[in-house]
């Protein structure tokens, strides 16, 4: 049996930071104090790395007003971890370690070499310089609660077993399995007491009908329909995209919007999956509605289109053109050629007098959206009523700690969930260590 004060289950990068944090206070007290962390894959960080395409945005430099409107679904629980290591701090924090960073469009932050591999890195040498211990390929089959000490015991698949006073979840949620994201820590955290909010992928690809088959849960290695194909690899740019649940408007974003092999993805296709998915899995009704013009209205919009089909019919070389002909040339004015295809297919009956109108509500009834094999973050976790939001630690058991995605914690895409991450971990480890 090997001992430490502090175990730490994953090594992502809650796990991470928590180690660092926890490590640190101890040095800086003068006090003696063992961290170990256990992490299942061959190396830490592995879902670190496909992050922001690779390029790793790890953090988002808006101040608290405006970070905390893309978390989900209680903000404040994150305050005190936001307010003890902010963006700000997170980035002088990977400075110190010797990371080199940038700051992009839309307050993202970046590695400057844009490989999110110096990130792990970094946190891997930060937490190792602090003092903490990482042991890769420890895959826990057992956490215990020794009510008499008050201790844990954690047994590896290996047959190694740790004893610890403190104990810090991080193993993150269900999404990107492959990346060693299994849901344990729901499983350790429901046979201590704890309640576990329901689970749902989120920051994924929504499916429209017809895009590819199924329903619910659509898995993205599933071929695409000549609809889809269509579609797949159109990227639109400052689109609005409506989301209506059972006839009723539930969020409205504007920006850009991918099609790809999934579904509807991009950064606005992302915003709007976490409600669409809940509303699918309660049995709703989803539409998806695209504004291709959303910076001016419709009736300018079907007065500009009239000026154009009037140009295009006088024109000596379309006068004995077909109407579809004509139209098509009408189409090429006002889409990119790409997307042609796809929306003449999904609109069959626009003609000139009602393009303005299907260009403005291009609707997609939505089918269901790809799970956690390709997600980006899970939804739902350990419930937020159950963790004290100041300490990380559970009200129902001393010494137990959670961090990270294993919370009932999600965020927007933009560097929001990493950071919540990054926060939730440095205050858990710093806490335990206290």
């Amino acid at each position: 049996m090997h001992s430490a004060d502090i175990i730490i289950i994953g090594g992502g990068a809650a796990g991470l930071m928590a180690a660092a944090g926890a490590a640190q206070t101890y040095a800086s007290k003068g006090m003696p104090g063992k961290v170990i962390v256990l992490e299942r894959m061959p190396r830490p960080g592995r879902k670190i790395m496909i992050t922001g395409k690779g390029r790793c945005n790890f953090t988002n430099l808006k101040q608290w007003n405006e970070f905390s409107g893309h978390i989900h679904p209680k903000p404040n629980f994150l305050k005190p971890s936001f307010y003890n290591l902010t963006s700000e701090k997170m980035i002088d924090f990977l400075e110190s370690h010797g990371l080199e960073t940038v700051v992009e469009r839309g307050d993202r932050a970046f590695p400057a070499s844009h490989l999110a591999s110096d990130v792990i890195d970094t946190l891997v040498r930060a937490a190792k310089e602090a003092g903490a211990e990482i042991l890769c390929g420890k895959s826990v089959s057992q956490v215990t609660r020794n009510e008499d000490e008050p201790s844990f015991t954690v047994r590896c698949e290996d047959g190694a077993s740790y004893s610890c006073s403190k104990l810090i979840i991080c193993t993150g949620g269900l999404s990107y399995p492959k990346t060693g994201s299994t849901g344990d820590g729901y499983g350790w955290a429901e046979g201590m007491g704890h309640s576990i909010r329901p689970l749902f992928p989120s920051l994924t690809a929504i499916v429209p009908e017809g895009y590819k088959d199924g329903k619910g849960h659509i898995d993205r290695s599933l071929p695409l329909s000549e609809t889809g194909k269509n579609l797949c690899g159109n990227q639109l740019k400052n689109v609005g995209l409506s989301l209506i649940v059972d006839g009723n408007e539930a969020q409205n974003e504007f920006g850009d919007l991918d099609f790809t092999d999934g579904g509807i993805e991009g950064p606005i296709g992302f915003k709007v999956s976490r409600k669409c998915v809940n509303a699918i899995i309660n049995g709703s009704k989803v539409t998806a509605v695209i504004d291709l013009k959303p910076a001016v209205d419709q009736e300018d919009l079907h007065v500009r289109i009239g000026t154009l089909w009037n140009e295009i019919s006088k024109d000596k070389r379309n006068v004995n053109k077909l109407y579809k002909d004509r139209f098509r040339i009408l189409l090429t004015k006002v889409l990119p050629m790409s997307l042609i295809p796809a929306f003449t297919r999904m609109n069959p009956n626009a003609d000139h007098k009602t393009l303005a109108k299907a260009l403005k509500n291009w609707k997609m009834d939505i089918a269901g959206y790809v799970g956690y094999e390709r997600c980006v973050v899970t939804a739902g976790g350990v419930s937020l009523d159950e963790v004290t939001a100041k300490t990380l630690e559970s009200k129902l058991v001393p010494g137990l700690y959670f961090a990270g995605e294993v919370l009932d914690l999600d965020a927007d895409t933009g560097g929001y969930n990493l950071q919540a991450a990054f926060s939730t971990g440095y205050l858990a480890g710093i806490s335990a260590a206290r």
